[in-house]
């Protein structure tokens, strides 16, 4: 009897493994299927990224002087028009429509969203429509074309700023979003960069010191002070960027699941820490903490844990964010010393703050177990190549493209527009109309 019994457990268990091939085959199968939490969570990131561009504009406006604060508003917002044509056009298309030669850029496949419907699933997140996907990519392009004005803020035409942003999103923008996310070199590499610390800040830091050195200084930079006219308005800017920045961050696990739960804790710890970071350096210098200060760090700390929001444990976005608010204050003192008028700091917070977070990622990643102190130095030798390779590219191709554009329609303007100011010479307006 027991060995009936024991032959009949071994033939059941036999059967049954048999199956698991054929389950297995089936699963595969399975479709991709619509998930309605995934979609709605990154519909909301969408328009919270959105928000960050108002943010920005009062960020950047509240920083300049007063007869130049329309046109640096517009700066920050006119992207929202320019980028999302130029997206729809082939901005998408040449940045995730798969690769061409040396996958350098995408395809044109999908000029004017072609072949994509109602109901087509994006490739890399199969969860939510290929529509919100590309939603949520065009509010990365147009805020990163928007940092890139701090730095060349009240001395450029309104004209050639929105043909450089056009073409600079074309030829800058859209490579380097394809090396990084869209099946290009980099990303075959294995660097990482979670929400856009290479694709967003380095290039368009980057891009804002190319261009700073192409337009020159303001008049009378360094030695006139040109003091911040509305610094409310540069607080309300950093807490609506800092708001806007949980759906950048966390919003790009493009899922509501525990990754962008990581992501979401990352980013409070670190802007933080950040803001700690800057002001404890102010105070070691000048024996005081600004509110500009406290502004700025807590952008830098943004910007460093953008590409290792959801890599790395809270710790580390501690200790990332709390570095990044000291070295990014160094590196606005530095300026000064180097004699470039980076007017609004685009360089020394974006540029300088998304270097360390990219290398920080790899050096603090425990989120999969890649990183140095998961014993794998080769990563942080991919995220040091990662930020060379996009630092290096931006900085090139803009200051080409900026010289072009000077020489042509003209980027610059006069001195005696520069000096009625940007307001009255660019837009015929005023900022402030005191009746």
């Amino acid at each position: 009897m027991k060995n009936w019994i024991k032959g009949g457990v071994l033939t059941t268990s036999c059967f049954l493994f048999s199956l698991l091939p054929v389950y297995a085959e089936e699963a595969a199968k399975v479709p991709p299927k619509l998930n309605g939490a995934d979609t709605a969570w990154v519909m909301v990131s969408t328009a919270l990224v959105m928000l960050m561009l108002p943010g920005l504009a009062l960020f950047y406006g509240g920083m300049v002087r007063r007869k130049n604060v329309l046109s640096t508003l517009m700066h920050s917002f006119i992207p929202l028009g320019v980028i999302t044509v130029q997206w729809l056009m082939f901005g998408y298309s040449l940045s995730f429509a798969g690769a061409d030669v040396g996958h350098f850029i995408g395809n044109l496949d999908k000029m004017f969203f072609s072949g994509i419907q109602m109901t087509t699933l994006n490739a890399g997140a199969p969860t939510i429509p290929d529509f919100i996907f590309s939603m949520f990519q065009l509010m990365f392009a147009v805020i990163t074309a928007a940092l890139i004005s701090g730095g060349i803020a009240e001395r450029v035409s309104f004209k050639g700023y929105v043909v450089f942003i056009f073409m600079w999103s074309t030829v800058v923008y859209d490579p380097i979003a394809h090396w990084v996310w869209g099946g290009g070199w980099l990303q075959g590499l294995g660097a990482l960069d979670f929400a856009g610390g290479t694709v967003v800040h380095i290039a368009s830091g980057t891009a804002a010191l190319a261009a700073a050195l192409v337009l020159k200084k303001r008049r009378g930079f360094p030695g006139t002070l040109m003091i911040p006219h509305n610094l409310p308005f540069t607080l309300l800017g950093a807490g609506l960027l800092w708001f806007g920045w949980f759906g950048f961050n966390a919003g790009s696990a493009l899922a509501a699941n525990e990754t962008a739960v990581l992501a979401f804790t990352n980013t409070q710890i670190a802007t933080g820490a950040g803001m700690l970071g800057w002001l404890l350096a102010e105070y070691l210098k000048a024996g005081k903490g600004s509110a500009l200060g406290a502004a700025s760090g807590a952008v830098a700390g943004l910007v460093a844990i953008t590409p290792a929001a959801g890599f790395v444990e809270p710790i580390w976005a501690l200790f990332i964010g709390f570095v990044v608010g000291m070295l990014c204050f160094q590196a606005v003192i530095l300026k000064v010393k180097l004699g470039y008028d980076d007017s609004l700091d685009a360089f020394g917070v974006h540029a300088v703050g998304g270097t360390w977070g990219a290398i920080a990622t790899g050096l603090f990643v425990t989120v999969g177990g890649t990183g140095m102190l998961a014993g794998n130095m080769k990563q942080v030798g991919i995220q040091i190549l990662a930020v060379a390779a996009c630092a290096t590219y931006s900085f090139i191709v803009t200051y080409i493209l900026v010289l072009i554009i000077d020489k042509t329609i003209g980027f610059r303007v006069s001195d005696e527009e520069e000096e009625v100011g940007l307001d009255t010479s660019q837009h015929g307006e005023s900022g402030y109309n005191m009746v």
